[in-house]
């Protein structure tokens, strides 16, 4: 027999699903996109009914893996504020990620911004997205809601 069918064989034998052995990606995103508060038009910019924050936000870099388990790793930089009087700071925020899964969302837990705008999340959405992850959308949203950037999914 071969040694991956031993494996298997061996973690079946001890309860272990074998979904837990599949734990590999299930979505991806490279690169991010900072939010505008309004659409030509003067409307707000909501994405699947989040409004964007007050003011236009900017982020040099955001990489984003989560896994069919739920596990979700997200390393941002440079998320900053592009307008109003904080300009070029953080304005003291928090964020989360928030992927939507068929327009549902599933949510991390909130971390604070570095001075700099570059943060990490390496968490556990809530509740677990579905496997597979129909069109999936990315954002990274304020404690009180409302998005700051988006994520490019990496086809």
């Amino acid at each position: 027999m071969k040694t991956g069918k031993w494996i298997a064989v061996l973690m079946m034998g001890m309860g272990i699903p074998a979904a837990a052995m599949a734990e590999g990606p299930l979505v991806r995103f490279e690169g991010g996109i900072g939010s505008q508060p309004l659409r030509a038009g003067g409307a707000p910019n909501a994405v699947l009914g989040v409004n964007p924050g007050g003011a236009p936000w900017v982020i040099d870099r955001l990489s984003v893996e989560v896994k069919t388990d739920g596990r979700i790793s997200v390393a941002g930089r440079g998320l900053l504020l592009g307008g109003g009087n904080g300009i070029g700071t953080t304005g003291n925020q928090s964020v989360r990620a928030r992927l939507a899964c068929g327009g549902v969302f599933h949510d991390t837990a909130l971390v604070p911004l570095e001075p700099d705008g570059d943060f990490r999340i390496d968490d556990v959405l809530l509740p677990a997205p579905p496997v597979p992850c129909a069109s999936p959308v990315l954002l990274i949203v304020s404690g009180g809601g409302s998005w700051f950037a988006a994520g490019i999914p990496k086809l």
